[in-house]
């Protein structure tokens, strides 16, 4: 509910100050243009996601990257769709990488996984078998 508050503070403040040096009517074709962005983007996620899938089955990118890029891109698109400045400057922001992962990281508080080696194992136990036929009688 805090965090709610001061979206809703900053979208009211920022929107209130941008709407006012460019005017009504500017402010009234930049809600409905970015609403149309938003859309497009909504409408085009699946081809998103489809190259998204392609490169998580090829091992170019991590099934954590995978969900942080494609959670970014559609909770930007919504962004864009829903009036205000505030708003929307966070939802182009968020289309673009490296500010979903800072926002995934830091916010949402999702933490990278360390990449493991080929042939590791996070819960194995390292032990040492020794044979007793092998030792001197």
């Amino acid at each position: 509910m805090f965090y709610f508050l001061i979206y809703f503070f900053l979208e009211v403040v920022v929107t209130v100050d941008i709407a006012g040096q460019i005017g009504g009517l500017a402010t009234f074709f930049e809600i409905i243009i970015t609403a149309f962005i938003g859309l497009f983007l909504l409408t085009n996620f699946r081809y998103t996601l489809a190259q998204s899938m392609h490169a998580l089955m090829s091992g170019s990118i991590t099934v954590d990257e995978f969900q942080k890029m494609n959670l970014m891109s559609l909770l930007g698109a919504i962004l864009l769709i829903i009036p205000g400045f505030f708003s929307d400057i966070v939802g182009l922001l968020l289309q673009f990488g490296f500010f979903g992962t800072f926002v995934a990281k830091k916010i949402l508080h999702l933490k990278e996984k360390k990449s493991k080696r080929k042939g590791e194992y996070e819960d194995a136990i390292d032990v040492e078998i020794i044979d007793h036929d092998t030792i001197d009688k």
